[in-house]
């Protein structure tokens, strides 16, 4: 902590103001500071910030009419089942009444529920149970995966879809489009929590995943990955590493899923390089953007040495390994990235300023990537 505090001059703990994505990061942070100095007071510290956004995020706001645990529980009950309800986002702003008109750029600072934020805090809870052995993690895991996919998903088997942001309460969209990446990070987040849970107890509690699974790998076939959206990338780069290790795990058959997810990041990875936009100045890039690409590009110096571990599987084929040597001319990318936020001048820039937390938590995260893209591993 006190080496990463002299070399960024950043403060590297979890902001004050709970915000669901950035505390994600945080707690997968600290973990990976735990397994790398042995120092129990990190563990404690991931377990601290758990309980903060939890009584945070799984409660209605201060300034809503509506009191207690969003999922409805009494106390008692939603102490013990924290994200039986989902968990808010944390942005700044009430979200919009049933009769406000929909406004694109005042939404973005509307309160509500990302899919996208839930998989994350899913990734973090799952990583304190693989971290501590302890299962209590994996169920609340397990009970906002269940909550979420009975929330966003709709439509008859077949026509599945997911809306983009849902209520606060999960009663209702609030943006009903899909997320591009949704259901594949529902697809293998899902998976992951799935595959925990066997190798923590033999006949794990709390519900299952089984109709979610089915249902967001039924989705993803015919979705078309590519992007040249920084974070987007960055996520297709660490999908792909979690497919490997999962795949280790004997969780599923990566193949042809590793293969899919590295065309379509070094599609995007091409037209992202030939745009120049990490070229621009300070003030015209967005920070937290760019760095979630280069945490993905951190994930492909780990796939080789995991796949060696795997063995001749076919997450090892000849296809994927063209893949991957084509992937590691990029890596350079990712250390300019780093580079260019690790200088003081550019983070003096309103565009880093303005989003300070979630930039902070990201840089630390491409610094120490282990603890967020790494799956602790569980001896069965």
């Amino acid at each position: 902590m006190a080496a990463f505090a002299e070399r960024t001059g950043l403060t590297s703990s979890a902001p004050a103001r709970r915000y669901l994505w950035t505390d994600a990061f945080a707690v997968c942070n600290y973990l990976g500071l735990a397994a790398a100095t042995s120092d129990a007071r990190y563990t404690d510290r991931a377990l601290d910030l758990v309980q903060q956004v939890h009584h945070a995020l799984g409660r209605h706001r201060p300034d809503d009419p509506r009191t207690g645990w969003i999922s409805g529980l009494e106390e008692t009950e939603g102490e013990a089942h924290p994200t039986r309800g989902g968990l808010r986002i944390g942005k700044p702003l009430l979200e919009r009444g049933p009769a406000e008109a929909h406004d694109e750029r005042r939404e973005w600072d509307r309160d509500g529920q990302y899919f996208h934020y839930l998989t994350k805090w899913m990734h973090a809870l799952d990583q304190v149970s693989r971290s501590t052995r302890d299962s209590r993690f994996n169920l609340w895991a397990r009970e906002l995966a269940d909550a979420a996919h009975g929330a966003f998903v709709h439509g008859r088997p077949g026509h599945r879809r997911m809306a983009w942001k849902m209520s606060t309460d999960l009663s209702h969209p609030l943006v009903p489009s899909m997320g591009q990446h949704d259901p594949l990070d529902g697809y293998i987040t899902c998976v992951q929590l799935e595959s925990t849970a066997r190798r923590l107890a033999a006949e794990p509690s709390g519900p299952t995943l089984e109709r979610a699974v089915e249902d967001y790998r039924a989705m993803s076939e015919g979705i078309d990955l590519r992007t040249a959206d920084p974070l987007g990338l960055g996520g297709l780069l660490t999908d792909a590493f979690r497919v490997v290790q999962l795949a280790g795990e004997e969780a599923l058959e990566g193949g042809g899923l590793l293969a899919s997810l590295l065309v379509a990041a070094l599609d995007g990875l091409e037209r992202y390089a030939r745009l120049g936009e990490w070229r621009q100045p300070a003030a015209r890039r967005l920070a937290f953007r760019e760095l979630g690409l280069a945490i993905g590009l951190a994930a492909t110096d780990l796939l080789e040495g995991v796949m060696e571990a795997i063995g001749s599987r076919d997450t090892v084929d000849a296809r994927v390994r063209d893949r991957l040597a084509l992937l590691k001319d990029y890596v350079s990318l990712g250390e300019a990235i780093e580079s260019f936020w690790l200088d003081p001048a550019h983070r003096r820039a309103p565009a880093w300023s303005e989003h300070r937390d979630i930039n902070e938590v990201m840089l630390a995260t491409r610094l120490a990537p282990a603890g967020y893209l790494v799956l602790a591993p569980i001896a069965r």
